[in-house]
């Protein structure tokens, strides 16, 4: 994600002797982890605030599978997830 700001003309441009927050444009870069979006960003009184959003893929989300024991079948409502065939 990048996020760049940049710096309108201002019409009320005064001189300072020190100004203590710079006015200049800037880029920042970040890294988003895997599976993370932008879901939406706004800017107020100043500051941005950027909402992102984690979509995991069904086929990446945990499983739950019913173990059964040797001696007692699972129950019927398991259904089967994976069959592979031997090479």
């Amino acid at each position: 994600m990048v996020v760049t700001g940049k710096k309108t003309a201002d019409a009320n441009h005064r001189q300072m002797l020190h100004k203590g927050i710079a006015v200049r444009d800037f880029t920042q870069t970040f890294n988003l982890a895997d599976y993370v979006k932008v879901s939406g960003a706004t800017l107020q009184d100043g500051l941005l605030s950027v909402e992102l959003a984690r979509e995991v893929p069904e086929r990446l989300k945990p499983r739950r599978i019913e173990i059964a024991s040797a001696g007692q079948p699972a129950e019927s409502n398991v259904r089967q997830i994976e069959q592979a065939k031997a090479a």
